[in-house]
């Protein structure tokens, strides 16, 4: 059966769009600017918010675990110099490049800490603290204190979060490990930095609330906690894999052309057999008791579910088959219609 869940959550959102349309109210009309100008005027700000404006870097010198809410960016006023213990922002930043919607992007890192754990790709669920203010007045316009889950790449009525964060989250580790206690998750040694992005890979001519306009340079603080893998369709293959052509990007991945990308569809090459039955399933047990350690998986094998009792772990997996050796998977080939979890008579 062919998963129709995405494009029936565009034909709602439609839908809910038109019917909410009040001729009495009036939006006030963006002006579409061409990016590459765009871009040009957003770079001359950025490079001038950062060789005037400096962060205590002194203070990251000693401690573990620093907040968000630690990082104090000031402006440097006319005449003065960088007080003691402070390091310009421009001086301290990774400049990054990228290409997006035809333009070129560069953008700016601060990174205070790398985080001791495993980094997240640009389709997983992410644990985050942050705060987002506006590059020109310095409002924020976005902040969460108490950790939260996010998706970075959304299907249907979640949109996932701006390209940026796309690019710049997976740049960094999560923490090595956490411990509850008394109801509170405390993390250690997590991803902590700062993004200075250009409004073409924030929210250009849209906006994220009423608190800032179109075409802002944002700002964000921000500490990466923990991430899930994630597998938006639950076919098997996580979504992340379903970038065929790895440019970050799983809209434009469609292989029967359906209108439903890869990573939303679960039937990728519509030859009647779900993806996930196109994939050869198998079953790890490991008793932790006995010193067993957990397989090392193969390059096109996946984790799809795992438990454990009494030291005993249970781990299935599925994975993409080529039967025809032609270096294509049976689930992106319609003239293979292979299922590997029917059983045979």
């Amino acid at each position: 059966m062919k998963s129709i869940k995405f494009i029936v959550s565009l034909v709602l959102i439609a839908v809910f769009a038109i019917s909410c349309k009040d001729d009495d109210v009036n939006v006030p009309e963006v002006e579409l600017r061409d990016r590459g100008e765009q871009q040009l005027a957003d770079s001359d700000s950025l490079v001038d918010y950062l060789s005037t404006h400096y962060y205590n870097s002194d203070f990251f010198l000693t401690g573990t675990n620093h907040k968000y809410s630690d990082i104090v960016i000031s402006e440097l006023g006319e005449g003065e110099d960088v007080p003691a213990g402070h390091t310009l922002l421009i001086e301290a930043v990774e400049i990054h490049t990228t290409t997006y919607e035809d333009t070129d992007y560069d953008y700016y890192v601060l990174r205070l800490n790398q985080g001791g754990g495993e980094s997240p790709r640009f389709t997983d669920q992410v644990r985050m603290r942050y705060e987002g203010f506006t590059l020109v007045d310095g409002v924020v316009f976005d902040s969460l204190a108490t950790p939260e889950d996010l998706f970075l790449t959304g299907s249907g009525f979640n949109p996932g979060l701006i390209r940026a964060w796309q690019l710049i989250i997976p740049m960094f580790n999560c923490a090595d490990s956490f411990m509850n206690s008394g109801g509170i998750t405390n993390y250690n040694n997590f991803g902590l930095g700062v993004m200075f992005v250009p409004s073409g890979i924030a929210y250009f001519s849209g906006t994220a609330s009423g608190s800032i306009s179109s075409y802002s340079n944002l700002v964000f603080k921000f500490e990466l906690l923990q991430y899930e893998e994630v597998d938006h369709d639950a076919d098997g293959i996580p979504s992340y894999v379903e970038d065929l052509d790895a440019n970050l990007d799983v809209l434009d991945n469609d292989t029967d052309e359906d209108l439903a990308p890869n990573y939303v569809d679960q039937d990728d090459d519509n030859d009647g057999v779900l993806t996930f039955n196109e994939l050869m399933p198998n079953t790890y047990t490991v008793d932790t008791n006995m010193g067993e350690t957990e397989p090392v998986l193969a390059s096109n094998e996946y984790e799809f579910s795992r438990s454990t009792s009494n030291g005993i772990i249970t781990i299935n997996t599925v994975t993409a088959v080529d039967s025809d050796n032609n270096g294509t998977p049976d689930y992106l080939q319609e003239d293979i219609a292979i299922n590997y979890n029917e059983e045979e008579e």
